[in-house]
């Protein structure tokens, strides 16, 4: 598997739920703490970059997506080689 796989396959599953089963999910699988912080950093670089409106409101489960599709790759995909 590639990193562009298990970024599509992610998509795939996620874009046929409904938002409360994704955010179900989101909370049975991220650390309260971790959503938090990923609360908190999206309010603040929506305030700096200006971002309003419905990609405001979805901008912390944007990069909650990014968050885990990052530790999937970790479990998934094998250390590249030393060189």
């Amino acid at each position: 598997m590639t990193h562009e796989d298990i970024a599509s396959e992610f998509a795939e599953i996620f874009d046929e739920l409904p938002a409360e089963q994704v955010n179900e999910m989101l909370a049975k699988n991220i650390p309260f703490e971790t959503i938090e912080f990923f609360s908190r950093y999206a309010e603040a670089f929506a305030d700096g970059a200006g971002i309003k409106g419905d990609t405001r409101g979805r901008l912390p489960n944007l990069l909650l997506f990014g968050y885990l599709i990052r530790v999937l790759e970790e479990r998934l995909l094998p250390e590249p080689p030393l060189l």
